[in-house]
């Protein structure tokens, strides 16, 4: 299948902030004990850094969506795409809870498994290899509805330790569930939100079919479109969140306020604004200079690569921070949760160093993605497929 190079070239865009998002989470000074959209704790470079990271995991998890449909497309083998969705879903699955898990934590006992990107894609992909029957139009109304609606749940008066509430909840809403002594699995990313995105993304696959001169102009109406809806809904400050927003002492944090929006889960309005971005970004990424074209999309052909390597890079360099900052092995704090980072001593980097370090990682990592991309391209073996 020839590769849809706008796909790749905003896929490699949001890899690239990802590697930022996740150099703060591991490395910066006030991670651990400060949440970096708190409005009475943050400041807006600090709001921003983290705000604009929130583009990543949706745009991912749409993109492997229409990835689904224009493989199916391609090889218009219904069988056989069911059959490898199936199995790379269970791959992705197997592979958070042990390469990726073990990259975030570097906890060999595993006290802490958290379920986040890959194992939400892991999830829709296996849903959707049981739909695939379905017309991508049915699918794709299956995705608005989950998006538009699945904000009411938090309405609906159940009692708080009720069955129903407890059993829907690790399915719409992040939940921390203890399940061996000294272990939780921690939902970070709850799977039904995540399958709306996912559902979405592949019944938006045909977009990419169509000719090149069609293309940005709907992506841009598109992106115009959801950007629209949700300042409108925004504004109202009724539904679509599970916050509101209020002014605040000044007119940029009033702005701040208006855009901090829910992540976990995701949010209706957080789906518009970060989807309404992306489709922006699509209808002007084979437009922009060639040599940013060159780069991004040497990123964005090897996603799962490069999502696995850069974590290891990160909280390698983050281990050797703590070294250097006069931090003893016998103090290293492994199953807490913190990366390494012992709770109570005064550790990390400065915002600004921060964004050294994160463009480090994403040099580092050129030349081995740029490598292993081709690869891929030069080599048929089965195994390339599930990487």
């Amino acid at each position: 299948m020839k590769r849809i190079e706008s796909i790749d070239i905003v896929r490699g865009i949001v890899m690239i902030i990802m590697a930022l998002d996740h150099v703060r989470d591991l490395m910066h000074e006030n991670s651990i004990s400060q949440i970096p959209t708190d409005l009475n704790t943050t400041t807006p470079f600090l709001f921003f850094t983290r705000w604009i990271t929130h583009l990543c995991a949706p745009i991912f998890v749409f993109l492997a969506g229409s990835s689904v449909f224009l493989s199916l497309k391609n090889n218009n083998d219904l069988k056989t795409t069911k059959q490898l969705l199936l199995k790379r879903g269970l791959w992705l699955l197997l592979l958070e809870f042990t390469i990726v898990n073990f990259a975030i934590f570097f906890d060999i006992r595993f006290h802490t498994l958290i379920v986040e990107v890959i194992a939400s894609i892991g999830l829709g992909f296996i849903i959707l290899s049981l739909l695939l029957k379905l017309s991508a139009k049915a699918i794709g109304y299956i995705g608005l509805a989950i998006i538009f609606c699945h904000n009411l749940l938090p309405i609906i008066p159940l009692a708080e330790h009720s069955l129903i509430r407890t059993l829907l909840a690790p399915l719409f809403s992040p939940t921390l569930i203890p399940f061996l002594p000294g272990r939780v699995l921690i939902i970070g990313y709850p799977p039904i939100p995540w399958l709306g995105i996912i559902f979405l993304g592949y019944a938006c696959g045909h977009f990419f079919t169509l000719q090149s001169h069609k293309k940005p102009k709907l992506f841009l109406k598109v992106g115009l479109g959801a950007l629209i809806l949700f300042v409108t809904i925004r504004f109202i400050n009724i539904y679509g969140d599970n916050g509101i927003w209020a002014p605040q002492k000044n007119g940029l944090f009033t702005f701040l306020s208006f855009m901090d929006v829910s992540k976990y889960p995701p949010s209706l309005l957080f789906c518009l604004v970060t989807l309404g971005i992306m489709f922006l970004l699509l209808a002007v990424a084979e437009k922009l200079p060639k040599d940013i074209q060159k780069i991004t999309m040497v990123y964005g052909k090897v996603p799962l690569f490069y999502f696995v390597l850069h974590f290891y890079l990160i909280h390698i360099i983050t281990l050797v921070m703590l070294f250097m900052q006069g931090i003893q092995w016998s103090e290293f704090e492994f199953a807490k949760g913190t990366f390494g980072r012992p709770k109570g001593i005064e550790t990390g980097l400065s915002l600004g160093s921060i964004y050294l370090v994160w463009v480090f990682v994403v040099l580092t990592l050129y030349k081995p993605c740029q490598w292993f991309g081709n690869y891929k391209a030069t080599h048929k073996k089965w195994w390339l497929k599930y990487i």
